[in-house]
């Protein structure tokens, strides 16, 4: 199905690569369990989408980037519930 969103590399809905999760992850020098109760999922969901078990929906990669920006916009403090 070359019409779905997800399916085309280039589009801004499609998956991130695992190599790209763990990168931004590690950027913003966070743990795997931090990086996913940032976003509200499993710290084992979050080490599936970094070894490419698992692919991430882009509303997920979605939300880690807003909430990235809005934590770095507020001099880095990651405040999580």
């Amino acid at each position: 199905m070359t019409n779905h969103p997800n399916r085309g590399r280039n589009n801004p809905a499609s998956n991130p690569s695992p190599k790209t999760i763990a990168a931004a992850r590690q950027k913003a020098q966070l743990t795997q369990t931090e990086a996913g109760q940032l976003i509200y999922a499993s710290l084992r969901t979050w080490q599936q989408w970094e070894a490419g078990d698992r692919r991430m929906h882009p509303a997920f990669w979605e939300l880690f980037n807003i909430k990235l920006s809005a934590a770095a916009s507020h001099k880095g403090s990651f405040v999580t519930p």
